[in-house]
């Protein structure tokens, strides 16, 4: 049975978790589902100071070991385990815990930059781009980072202006000329689920 790779790009909470998560779920009738985070795959930087990581943009297609990304993808493409990474907000640095992922029939792939690195995005057989307007994004953005990430008020605002939103315009919003699918609302598009759904069926049931 083919893998299928599915890429899940869009600006900074716009719902992409949320559409993976539904995907996952609705796919998992079909066959083995897998769901990754590129946020996981952050650089180290225990060279840096807790200040210094703080003041590191986060929303460039550098901040991520692309290397490490790819080469795990393409080991679950082979039906081999992987060990990957996890990311620790609140010490802004990749933490010392690792998760096995198992090769599955459906991988889920979802970032900021899924769509703005080039060999990354070339694996993906479709690519789905969430679409919300940014005055709601920066409140979800704001909500999260304060309750679940520890940020201050004047954090979250300062990293908003000074890099996410710099950066969304320069490499997240272009990317979306690559998505197959442009989804707005987020998670609340049944309509765009269910399509991706039947489009996932298709190509796990087809034959070879």
């Amino acid at each position: 049975m083919k893998t299928v790779i599915i890429g899940i790009a869009g600006g900074t909470a716009s719902g992409k978790t949320t559409i993976a998560k539904k995907l996952y779920h609705a796919s998992e009738k079909y066959g083995s589902v897998a769901m990754i985070r590129i946020d996981d795959y952050y650089k180290r930087l225990d060279h840096l100071t807790l200040d210094e990581r703080k003041k590191v943009n986060y929303d460039h297609p550098n901040a991520y070991d692309v290397d490490l990304l790819i080469a795990q993808i393409k080991q679950l493409q082979n039906f081999e385990p992987i060990q990957k990474p996890t990311y620790d907000f609140v010490i802004h640095n990749r933490s010392d815990v690792s998760e096995v992922v198992q090769p599955s029939n459906v991988i889920i792939i979802e970032g900021i930059m899924t769509f703005a690195i080039p060999e990354l995005r070339a694996l993906f057989d479709i690519k789905v781009f969430v679409d919300t307007p940014d005055d709601v994004r920066f409140i979800r953005r704001l909500k999260r980072d304060m309750e679940d990430r520890g940020r201050s008020l004047d954090s979250v605002i300062h990293q908003y202006l000074e890099t996410v939103r710099p950066m969304h315009m320069m490499f997240v919003e272009p990317s979306k000329i690559y998505a197959d699918l442009i989804v707005p609302e987020g998670g609340k598009n049944e309509v765009a689920i269910d399509v991706l759904v039947n489009k996932i069926v298709n190509i796990l049931t087809k034959k070879e």
